[in-house]
């Protein structure tokens, strides 16, 4: 029986020297190997052309590299470019490629599924299979990445985590990961281009602040009392809206980064006046910004789009609270790609 092999992507910079040293290998080659896992993206050690062949030999035999690749790729008529992600052990994960004038931006996945089953999101109707690792995260960054400077010219301005999965149940992997995309070992982005979305965990927003994130941070509230965020989040019973303002409070004490709140608005559930005010009251209690976001049809007849001059009445009535408040036009809905979209339809399903 052959002893198994070890990813080699999950050991940082120290734990690679320390598992190298086993070979009593000179010390200099962690680096090298680090960079070209990290920095080059190699795929196989094979590519490591400056490394003697025994240590390509000794790698190949003790180690693996476990990548995401590209299965299909879907493009929008505004361009918008969803991919299915194929992890090494045949699981399907998905991730966009927003491109604008101004932005090219990666949404990218935490989870394969999603254990939350909001009620009008695609991906809260898959069972959570497995939380991704931080090279996989990092990898859907690579590809994406790459899919903007081949089609577009341009390289990624900023990245998004608001793909399927919630990325504070994955805490670990998900900073792990964030670190290696801001880190110069790894992509340099600025971790001012990088947003969190979350469902809403109290513990693991304070949890945030503790740590000094220095990314930005996002809340989907979606409906600001208590009985209507219940109806459509079950996980407000056990983070309700006061106990979620005592953490972006918490949190913003921390950091002293505004907040947003993404707040999705359905015809005749949240769209009102009344619940314009709810939300303005809820904006108060934090320093934060709400993008209100177009509802996206994901073929459940319990939820439909707002009516334009609805939406335009919410936000003026922010607006005339001094919240500050922008409509955020979906892109990608011709291929299920815009927000709570994500859900493997032209996959197999999910095992």
């Amino acid at each position: 029986m052959t002893e198994s092999k070890t990813d080699i992507r999950l050991f940082n910079l120290g734990q690679l020297q320390a598992q190298l040293g086993k070979y009593n290998w000179p010390k200099f080659r962690a680096k090298q190997i680090y960079h070209w896992l990290w920095k080059k993206h190699a795929r196989s050690f094979g590519e490591m052309n400056n490394l003697p062949k025994d240590i390509i030999e000794g790698l190949e035999n003790n180690f693996e590299i476990l990548p995401i690749r590209v299965k299909d790729e879907q493009v929008s008529d505004d361009g918008t470019i969803k991919s299915a992600f194929e992890t090494a052990d045949k699981k399907i994960v998905e991730g966009v490629l927003i491109p604008t004038e101004k932005r090219m931006t990666a949404c990218i996945s935490s989870q394969i599924g999603c254990s939350l089953a909001c009620s009008f999101c695609a991906t809260g109707k898959l069972k959570r299979l497995r939380n991704l690792t931080a090279s996989e995260i990092v990898d859907q960054v690579v590809e994406i990445n790459n899919q903007a400077t081949t089609n577009y010219k341009k390289s990624l301005t900023n990245i998004v985590l608001m793909g399927m999965g919630e990325p504070l149940l994955n805490y670990s992997e998900v900073m792990k990961g964030i670190d290696m995309i801001t880190s110069e070992d790894g992509l340099g982005m600025s971790p001012r281009r990088i947003t969190l979305s979350t469902a809403g965990i109290s513990k693991m927003i304070r949890k945030m602040g503790d740590d000094m994130s220095r990314i930005n941070l996002a809340l989907s509230l979606h409906a600001a009392n208590d009985e209507k965020r219940s109806k459509i989040m079950a996980i407000n019973d056990q983070n309700n809206l006061d106990e979620l303002a005592e953490a972006m409070i918490y949190y913003y004490s921390k950091t002293k980064q505004m907040l947003t709140f993404e707040y999705i608005i359905f015809r005749d559930f949240n769209d009102s006046l009344d619940d314009a005010r709810d939300l303005a009251r809820f904006c108060k209690r934090v320093p934060s910004k709400v993008n209100i976001i177009e509802y996206n049809s994901t073929d459940d007849e319990q939820f439909a789009k707002s009516p334009e001059d609805r939406v335009d009445a919410f936000v003026e009535f922010l607006t005339k609270q001094k919240i500050v408040a922008k409509v955020r036009r979906s892109r990608g809905q011709d291929i299920d790609a815009a927000c709570g979209q994500l859900a493997n339809k032209n996959k197999a399903e999910l095992k």
